[in-house]
């Protein structure tokens, strides 16, 4: 019988890393949990997580220094964790190697979602062949398909995916977004683009909830890295 997920919880405040635990838990992964920096990357190299969840400001040694020195030695998936919102932009250089982030505050319901995103993700990567897709794009029939299944896009919806996918991990600002989705290049205010979102998120949503797949990058603009 295979036992259930390691997550390693990388935090130095007790209670927050006691809520995310119980969380975990629940949702049946095991847990465990290091307070200082300068332990993280020998119990990892002598334990193989599953994921780890990794609190930029620790003591002995900061998020960023260990992300990097893990990705020497493990490609183990890793979701960190800020407080900061001027930390974003180095976390989506992925010059760290970081496979997802999230802001606090946050909800431990969404700690578990982005786990279980991030670990689907790094799971379909390692069963699935290089030519199978999580979309599957017909640009001559504005069709495109999600996990196998059809998402029914209106043009515009579609040609907002087709941007989105054309570079994953990259975040588009609306102005960049706008330019896409009309042929007569009518005035529209930014938020048209906001609404459009949340539609083809919700179509999206629909099939696999769990991955989150479109990203809203507060201040910037939006991203697809799955």
């Amino acid at each position: 019988m295979m036992e259930n997920p390691l997550i390693l919880i990388v935090e130095d405040e007790p209670k927050l890393a006691q809520l995310v635990h119980e969380y975990l838990t629940q949702a049946n992964y095991r847990t465990h949990r290091i307070e200082n920096g300068l332990d993280v990357a020998p119990w990892v190299e002598s334990n193989n997580p599953a994921l780890i969840l990794l609190d930029i400001m620790l003591p002995g040694k900061d998020g960023m220094a260990i992300c990097k020195e893990i990705r020497s030695f493990s490609q183990v998936p890793i979701i960190m964790v800020t407080a900061r919102v001027e930390e974003i932009d180095r976390l989506l250089g992925l010059e760290l190697g970081a496979d997802d982030y999230i802001c606090k505050p946050f909800s431990p319901r969404e700690v578990v979602a982005r786990v279980k995103a991030v670990l689907r993700r790094s799971q379909f990567q390692d069963v699935t062949a290089p030519d199978q897709e999580v979309f599957n794009i017909d640009e001559e029939k504005y069709q495109a398909s999600y996990h196998g299944q059809q998402l029914g896009l209106t043009v515009v919806e579609f040609r907002l995916l087709m941007k989105l996918l054309s570079r994953r991990g990259k975040v588009f600002s609306r102005d960049q977004l706008l330019d896409q989705l009309y042929d007569d290049h009518r005035i529209v205010n930014q938020r048209t683009i906001d609404t459009h979102v949340k539609n083809l998120r919700k179509k999206l949503d629909a099939i696999a909830p769990e991955e989150n797949a479109i990203r809203s990058v507060y201040g910037v603009g939006y991203k697809i890295d799955i």
